[in-house]
């Protein structure tokens, strides 16, 4: 018995040491297939270029961070849910607290809203606002559109983002892609496109719904990918807005939309040494008061700054005006 164990293990030895010796030689055969990794990257469309110097990254012009906490013991920050300061000349995190935590979006969703408007609609195509777009509550912000008014693309923007307009925002998804629910689709790719992966959309305007929520960074990345285009920076930087459409008889309709962020309104203080720019409020019961804040420091400088969930208004200029005065500059 002793013995034919031993010869099992010897048989046993020389057939793993074979296999061995054909794997060793049949890596050095000149036939094999070679894998050349920025062939196939190209190939599916990860890297662009004939060389690893002309691709263009995809965090290249963005803030990257690990989502620790930095900051916060300077400032009162238990007055809010999250926050973020993102220096976009220098790519650094200078403020950060629950960047990666889910939390409601509110109106800020709208940034998104424009995002998909401006990439793929005509923004001079007129649209036809529906009695479903104009179905608001009393206490909904809205630009005060009515049934069969006809208004551009490039108009609906600025109620969106000045006025906040919930009504503005269905008249865009409707317009686009025929209901809300389409319209989310196209954000949600949208979303992922520019790395909010930890994010889910589920309507235009931001009312709350249990499964519309983003994070903190989410936002600093779709806020990014908006400003990319030339309208939407122009929009969240103006403080008032004249407009003019026809309603559904044909008749002239005039209006002045002004910007719901009290910084540009000069109801708030400006941080120490910060030029605010303009940006996005949002506000419902479970999201709290959120603000996406552009600004430019006395370095000329560009800023993103996000509050996320604040307790209340003040709270939420205050903690804002803190992280900008403390980290801004």
């Amino acid at each position: 018995m002793i013995c034919t164990n031993k010869v099992k293990k010897i048989i046993t030895s020389i057939i793993i040491i074979s296999l061995v010796i054909i794997s060793l030689c049949g890596c050095s055969n000149d036939d094999d297939i070679v894998y050349d990794i920025y062939d196939n990257s190209m190939g599916y469309n990860i890297i662009e270029g004939e060389s690893i110097t002309d691709n263009n990254l995809f965090a290249k012009d963005l803030c990257v961070t690990n989502g620790v906490n930095k900051g916060t013991e300077r400032v009162e920050s238990q007055v809010a849910g999250g926050a973020i300061l993102a220096n976009r000349a220098t790519k650094e995190i200078n403020y950060s607290q629950n960047i990666f935590q889910k939390m409601f979006p509110a109106s800020t969703t709208k940034i998104l809203t424009a995002l998909v408007c401006v990439k793929y609609a005509n923004l001079n195509d007129t649209v036809t606002v529906s009695q479903n777009a104009c179905n608001q509550t009393s206490d909904s912000s809205v630009c005060g559109l009515k049934p069969g008014d006809r208004i551009t693309y490039r108009d609906l923007l600025y109620g969106l983002l000045l006025r906040s307009g919930n009504d503005a925002a269905i008249a865009i998804a409707e317009g686009m892609y025929g209901s809300q629910e389409e319209f989310a689709k196209a954000m949600n790719n949208e979303a992922k496109l520019a790395g909010a992966t930890h994010s889910n959309f589920v309507n235009a305007n931001g009312l709350h719904n249990d499964n519309h929520y983003t994070t903190v960074y989410d936002m600093y990345l779709l806020f990014e990918a908006a400003l990319d285009y030339k309208l939407i920076y122009d929009i969240v930087t103006t403080t008032n807005y004249d407009v003019a459409y026809t309603d559904a008889a044909g008749n002239p309709v005039q209006q002045k939309w002004a910007n719901t962020n009290l910084y540009l309104t000069n109801q708030v203080r400006q941080p120490i040494g910060i030029t605010v720019l303009g940006g996005k409020t949002g506000t419902t019961n479970p999201a709290g008061y959120c603000l996406v804040l552009l600004s430019r420091n006395s370095k000329n400088e560009e800023l993103i700054s996000i509050v996320y969930n604040a307790d209340c208004r003040q709270n939420l200029y205050y903690l804002m005006n803190q992280i900008l005065d403390t980290y801004g500059s």
